[in-house]
């Protein structure tokens, strides 16, 4: 298996990793300068020349994915029979530098009803790496030559059709996904509301809508939901950034987007 497969097979199965390459070398060495190596939580693809300098490599490695670390490192080795190696000696008689990246488990967002606003949000998420999870119950909005406009995306698109419940999307989403609920019908996206919240696993919840809207949501789901305050709450209302007031579906977008990247921004702090 290639690296660029093994890192491939990571993100499609979202697990963390780390990419190590051989960047320096000088005299001898195992393996020359672009070597690299990729490291999983459990299992390694590839080799930068077995040895110390390799296991010390995967050691840190792991260490980094335990620690979530998102800044790349460089480890020295010296290869000569002077130097205490945690894995034994190699005596090469060059010197190395690796490199070690760290590749995290990408975002993940899913935009329920990708309608005039949600296309245009689409439009612009699709320009990050991240996983995009557009879902609506109309099959002509997710038309093949509608959604032609993402065709460059940067993210990773997977389109939902859900003719009779969307709700149902909500357990397939990934761990820690950011939910926007904007559909064509309150009443889907009401019963989204309600799924969303006795879903532990997800990110944020984020409902578009008047203020009047979301008086109804929150009573129904604080009396017939059985939802408790505290539960409701993580629903945020209305979603943007507060400053940006226009109706225009790509002004509301932008708006939504831009708050959203400020929450991956505060996630990562």
């Amino acid at each position: 298996m290639t690296w660029v497969t093994a890192v491939a097979g990571l993100r499609a199965r979202r697990e963390p990793g780390v990419l190590v390459t051989v960047a320096t070398v000088r005299g001898h060495a195992p393996r020359k300068a672009g070597a690299k190596l990729v490291v999983g939580r459990t299992g390694t693809w590839g080799s930068i020349g077995g040895g110390n300098v390799e296991a010390v490599a995967i050691d840190r490695a792991r260490e980094l994915i335990a620690a979530s670390a998102a800044e790349p490192e460089m480890l020295d080795f010296a290869l000569n029979d002077k130097v205490t190696n945690r894995h034994g000696v190699q005596c090469c008689g060059g010197t190395v530098s690796v490199l070690l990246e760290p590749l995290p488990v990408v975002r993940a967002v899913a935009v329920f009803g990708v309608g005039h606003v949600g296309m245009e949000l689409a439009r612009v998420l699709a320009r990050q790496d991240l996983d995009l999870h557009l879902i609506d119950s109309r099959a002509e909005v997710l038309a093949e030559e509608r959604l032609a406009a993402l065709a460059d995306a940067v993210a990773r698109i997977r389109v939902h059709h859900t003719p009779l419940l969307p709700e149902e999307v909500i357990e397939q989403l990934p761990d820690g996904t950011h939910v926007l609920i904007m559909t064509h019908d309150h009443a889907e996206d009401a019963a989204l509301c309600d799924a969303a919240l006795r879903a532990p696993h997800l990110g944020t919840i984020g409902l578009i809508g008047s203020a009047a809207k979301w008086a109804r949501f929150r009573t129904r789901l604080l009396t017939e939901g059985g939802h408790d305050e505290a539960a409701v709450d993580r629903i945020k209302t209305p979603i943007g950034l507060p400053g940006i007031t226009g109706k225009e579906p790509a002004t509301i977008a932008v708006s939504v987007a831009a708050d959203l990247l400020r929450t991956f921004e505060k996630e990562a702090a």
